[in-house]
């Protein structure tokens, strides 16, 4: 009894030794990536930093190599290629008997990386009292599964690189409040709505980034997935009989966006398990954040149940681009990309091409690419010859007679009156909307949409565009008629 008493003393002895051991071997290098990490911020900048580097994470140590992970091929190839040699030299500083470090693809929103997965000391044996895990799932396993659930964040949408204007302030500011206070009363859940390319997908990003640089502060454990990707691990979970695990997984996060929610319609048991997840979360006080195209109300296919409890919190929509805002969108990605672009092409592509900023940013991704691979100068004239498939489909999609149609429909006039004299409000009103869409959506001039409707003067299709501008400010029932119109000529 005594001998078996002094075996398991020196075994628990042992144990802690090797804890202690362990403790310490992370903290050491815990405090060499940090000042590799502080090292190569100073050297290349804080926004060089932010951009291409401020995700890695410290992987494993062998031996004479380090791991180092990145969470997408594209950031892991560029910072191989840029920083590679930078961070051998940094970390062989640090410890001379480190020859190489390795840089790959790793788990996306996870920071922690081996400080983190070591910083907790190994379970002790059951013999020496370690409490037992509940039934279920283990913390660490559902952490895991967690991680497979999530997509890993694109680093390009961070706040920073999110273009502010009018159509899109509101939105905006409702994003950075969430990150900055998740489950705010008033702000939970986040509803944002609006077309393609219009930035739901890049704001759900930048809240996913903002909680992951705060995690340090306050902790906090995000998912963001497709409303698609929800779907197939449910359809999974049925399948492998997971189903359990699967509503586990999710109702642990203190944080949940699913990005184009209107994916679920027509999918009956997917909403409901939708649902009950929504639920879940927000009693227990945790955040949500959806996106969609529409707004909820106008979601029909959508059970009314959620979509209920998806107008009880936030709701904000993302306008359409306005010219100048396109113009600052270009003049930022330009900048980004240390390229000169003449001001009469950033221009000439606002004014060409309206539907959505992702197109717009294409097609400026398209015109560096030519002129680098070429080395020809960014011209008007190369342009238009570059884009030329881009800007034929633009003239062919929406023209003034066609807008002039679309509103005349909407608002049972007839057609006539858009060149017609007639001044009633009834008329008027719709003939401004026409104007104020033919600027936004077209390359026309002031003066040739003006002899469009009726051969009027520019200066009154100046004023058109800015009373327009001025009642989707101020009356949200007519700011939606307008953005209903230009979704439908754009689509």
């Amino acid at each position: 009894m005594s001998v078996t008493a002094n075996s398991s003393a020196t075994e628990t002895q042992a144990h802690r030794d090797n804890v202690s051991d362990e403790a310490a071997r992370v903290q050491r290098l815990a405090g060499q990536w940090n000042r590799v990490r502080e090292r190569l911020q100073v050297e290349v900048g804080e926004a060089e930093y932010r951009t291409w580097l401020r995700q890695m994470t410290l992987g494993n140590v062998d031996g004479d190599e380090v791991t180092v992970h990145l969470p997408t091929r594209f950031l892991r190839d560029w910072v191989r290629s840029h920083y590679g040699d930078r961070l051998n030299a940094l970390w062989h500083g640090e410890d001379p008997a480190i020859r190489r470090v390795d840089i790959r693809v790793g788990r996306g929103l996870s920071t922690g990386g081996l400080a983190e997965s070591l910083a907790a000391p190994p379970a002790l044996p059951k013999s020496a009292g370690a409490p037992v895990q509940p039934s279920g799932m283990r913390a660490e396993e559902r952490m895991e599964a967690r991680d497979q659930l999530a997509v890993t964040l694109e680093p390009r949408f961070t706040f920073q690189s999110f273009v502010v204007g009018k159509p899109n302030e509101f939105a905006y500011a409702c994003a950075r409040r969430v990150a900055e206070k998740p489950a705010s009363q008033g702000f939970n859940p986040l509803f944002l709505y609006g077309g393609v390319g219009l930035g739901k997908t890049h704001l759900m990003h930048a809240i996913g980034w903002e909680l992951d640089e705060r995690r340090s502060r306050h902790p906090a454990s995000v998912i963001y997935m497709s409303a698609e990707r929800f779907m197939y691990r449910f359809i999974a979970a049925i399948r492998s009989q997971s189903t359990i695990e699967f509503k586990e997984q999710l109702r642990s996060v203190d944080v949940l966006m699913v990005d184009d929610l209107q994916f679920l319609i027509g999918k009956d048991n997917t909403q409901e398990e939708f649902f009950h997840t929504f639920n879940a979360l927000v009693d227990a006080g945790k955040q949500i954040v959806v996106s969609a195209d529409k707004s909820p109300s106008d979601l029909s296919g959508l059970e009314d149940r959620l979509r209920t409890r998806l107008g009880c919190g936030m709701v904000a929509d993302l306008h359409a681009t306005t010219y100048e805002l396109r113009i600052s969108i270009l003049e930022a990605k330009a900048v980004a990309a240390a390229v000169n672009v003449a001001p009469k092409v950033l221009e000439f592509l606002a004014q060409r091409i309206v539907s959505n900023v992702r197109e717009l940013e294409g097609a400026l991704n398209r015109l560096i690419a030519h002129a680098n691979l070429f080395g020809r100068e960014i011209t008007l004239e190369t342009t238009q010859e570059v884009l030329h498939d881009i800007l034929r489909a633009h003239d062919r999609r929406i023209t003034i007679e066609e807008i002039q149609r679309k509103v005349a429909e909407h608002w049972n006039i007839r057609l006539t009156d858009m060149a017609s004299s007639r001044r009633a409000r009834a008329v008027a009103r719709p003939r401004q909307v026409a104007m104020y869409l033919a600027k936004q959506l077209t390359s026309r001039s002031l003066p040739e949409i003006g002899r469009r409707f009726g051969n009027r003067d520019h200066t009154t299709v100046m004023h058109a565009v800015a009373r327009v501008g001025e009642l989707i400010e101020r009356d949200a029932a007519f700011g939606e008629q307008v953005e209903l119109l230009r979704r439908m000529l754009e689509g």
